[in-house]
């Protein structure tokens, strides 16, 4: 397949006016060599979205990548080397380079590949149109499957037949939604949707933690809520999560998420409402310890605020942030608000009020209570929860008066 070369926008030309590319650039092109942007920051530039990192696709051999960047006096690092790629760091801002290749055999999970020198067959084993595309140093474009039209109409669509591409990696389901969630308008498309849905068990292949990090991207995603719907009621996410999704209760949390998007608590959106939803995600996603006990806080204090249609009272607000934290609380109440049949404004104090009240911290230690004759051990412990518990029911004072009543009032049962 062959592809004529058309002079690229502004918004594409604009990539070249990084000198740090344009150096690169420069030293893997000498010779006769052709080194050409790909992928992702040319979607993204074309769009007029904010591009993060630029790959480039080269008829140079990796080994000679090295070369070429050491001559240079730029370190290079074998990120993916046997799958040809060099990260090149040019005065330590990172270019991915990879060489042309070819399939030679996938398994659904990782392909075996050969490098070549034809820019069409390597833009054809890509994904998905959008992603295809490649510009040259000297801002001429190529498109080898249809890449532009499809930006312009704002679809996703895979290069050639979708099954196939799909069981080249069935990552490439969740791929095609969360690409379909931030670049694409309008219904899915149809032959991406249907293949998706037929090639499903393959997703069983997959890592959990490659399965955890495309799923949060897509909880980021510009259309997460409508995407995500699509996604269950094709039976996907129910199986991959093993738990039952509720994805109005996200599209809720959306519509009043104030500030930025926070792909945890949309996740908690989705499916936490007990302790042991969050022990299923961190199995089946491989969470992280640190992401496990924030799904699980959002857990406990959901079960604390069950049968709230409306914020609760400032006194429970507080002892919210002591239980659970500020993290904690604020999570429960976006949950709470998202489940709750009361809308509005009034949930704007409590939201202030999590927000700017300091964490309770409880003024006793077990060391006041062993001066008054308490030794470690159960009776100790006992005693400090009943304190903890009497300071709480006072409402977290801190007048040197009652606080010496409540501990009074502890030490004088022993």
């Amino acid at each position: 397949m062959t592809a004529t070369a058309i002079a690229a926008p502004q918004s594409a030309l604009a990539l070249l006016q990084n000198k740090k590319l344009a150096r690169l650039l420069s030293v893997l092109c000498e010779d006769g060599a052709e080194t050409r942007i790909v992928g992702g920051a040319l979607r993204n530039a074309l769009l007029g979205y904010n591009v993060h990192e630029v790959d480039l696709t080269t008829t140079l051999l990796p080994e000679t990548v090295v070369q070429r960047a050491a001559a240079a006096g730029w370190r290079s690092i074998p990120t993916g080397i046997e799958h040809g790629t060099v990260t090149v760091l040019v005065e330590g801002e990172p270019f991915e380079v990879t060489t042309l290749r070819e399939d030679v055999e996938t398994d659904g999970r990782r392909a075996v590949v050969r490098f070549g020198g034809d820019f069409a067959r390597d833009a054809e084993r890509r994904d998905f149109t959008v992603n295809a595309l490649s510009m040259d140093r000297d801002g001429h474009l190529y498109d080898y499957v249809g890449g532009l039209d499809d930006l312009a109409a704002k679809r996703i669509r895979f290069i050639g037949e979708a099954q196939t591409r799909i069981k080249e990696d069935y990552l490439r389901i969740l791929r095609f939604f969360r690409f379909s969630a931030d670049y694409a308008d309008g219904p899915l498309d149809a032959e991406g949707l249907s293949a998706s849905i037929k090639e499903r068990g393959g997703l069983a292949n997959l890592s959990k933690e490659r399965i955890r990090a495309e799923l949060l991207k897509l909880l980021m995603a510009r259309r997460a809520g409508a995407i995500v719907q699509e996604m269950s009621e094709a039976g996907l996410l129910g199986s991959l999560l093993s738990l039952a999704p509720n994805p109005g209760r996200l599209q809720r949390l959306i519509a009043i998420e104030a500030g930025a998007a926070d792909a945890l608590l949309r996740l908690a959106a989705l499916c936490v409402f007990l302790p042991e939803d969050a022990d299923r995600l961190r199995d089946n996603l491989r969470l992280s310890n640190e992401e496990h006990r924030r799904l699980d806080t959002a857990g406990k204090t959901l079960i604390a605020l069950h049968g709230h249609n409306q914020p609760p009272p400032q006194g429970k607000l507080r002892t919210l942030l002591f239980e659970y934290g500020r993290q904690g609380a604020q999570d429960a109440l976006a949950l709470m608000r998202a489940d709750a049949r009361e809308r509005g404004a009034i949930w704007a104090g409590a939201q202030a009020f999590l927000r700017d009240t300091p964490e309770p911290r409880l003024p006793f230690s077990g060391a006041d209570l062993q001066a008054r004759g308490f030794t470690e051990g159960r009776a100790l412990g006992a005693a400090l929860k009943d304190l903890q518990a009497r300071w709480i029911k006072a409402g977290f004072p801190h007048d040197p008066q009652t606080l010496a009543r409540l501990l009074e009032e502890v030490t004088g049962h022993k």
